[in-house]
C-alpha cells in the first residue's frame, strides 16, 4: 500500500494533510537481493515500506543471523543511528523488490510538529513492534524449536513462502537442519 493510502486509511488526517505528508517523503526502490548499506550503518532516515520485504540481520562468527522482517505498511528506521548517534548494528537486505518512502528524521520531526497525529501513528506501530519483539524473545528463551516455528507461522503467516528457510531458521535461533525436521513433522 502506498504511504498516501496508508495515511488516508488511518483516519487521522484530512486528504489534504495526507498529500502534504506523503510529499515530504521521497520514493526509493531496491531490487531483490540488494544490500542497503547507505542507510543501515549510519542514517537519520525513517522509512515506510510501500511494497516488498526487508530483512535486518547481522553477522556473528561468520554466520548470517536474521534479526527481523519488515514488510508492507510498516515503518523501519536505524534506531541506534537516529536516537543514540551510533553506527547501527544491523544490515538491511531487500528479500523482494522493495518500494519505500524515506524522510530524514529531523524533517519528520518538523512534520510531526505540524501534524501531531503522526506521533500517534508511529506510537501505535511501535507498540505492535514491541509486542512482536517481546514474543520473539520469549520464544528464543523458553520454547522448543517446534513451538518457535509454530509461533512464527502464527505471528507471520504472510511471510510463508516469501522468506528463505535459512532466514527463518536464523530468526528462530535454530539450525536449518532442525527447521527441516520440524517442518517435516508438521506434514
Amino acid at each position: 500500500m502506498e504511504l498516501l493510502s496508508f495515511l488516508k486509511q488511518s483516519g487521522l488526517f484530512t486528504d489534504e494533510d495526507c498529500v502534504t505528508i506523503d510529499n515530504a517523503f521521497e520514493r526509493e526502490r531496491f531490487p531483490k537481493g540488494t544490500e542497503i548499506p547507505i542507510y543501515t550503518k549510519y542514517s537519520q532516515h525513517l522509512f515506510f515500506i510501500e511494497s516488498g520485504l526487508l530483512r535486518t540481520y547481522y553477522v556473528q562468527d561468520g554466520k548470517d543471523i536474521t534479526h527481523f522482517f519488515f514488510d508492507e505498511n510498516g515503518f523501519i528506521a536505524p534506531v541506534n543511528s537516529i536516537f543514540f548517534n551510533k553506527t547501527d548494528r544491523y544490515d538491511w537486505e531487500a528479500i523482494e523488490p522493495c518500494q519505500v518512502k524515506a524522510i530524514p528524521y529531523p524533517h519528520f520531526l518538523a512534520l510531526e510538529e505540524r501534524y501531531p497525529r503522526l506521533a500517534r501513528l508511529l506510537f501505535d506501530f511501535a507498540i505492535v513492534m514491541l509486542d512482536l519483539f517481546s514474543q520473539k524473545l520469549n520464544l528464543l528463551q523458553f520454547q522448543s524449536a517446534a513451538v518457535r516455528y509454530e509461533a512464527f507461522m502464527t505471528m507471520f503467516p504472510h511471510l510463508n513462502n516469501r522468506v528463505s528457510l535459512g532466514s527463518v531458521a536464523s530468526f528462530l535461533g535454530i539450525s536449518q537442519q532442525t527447521l527441516s525436521v520440524v517442518r517435516g513433522q508438521k506434514k
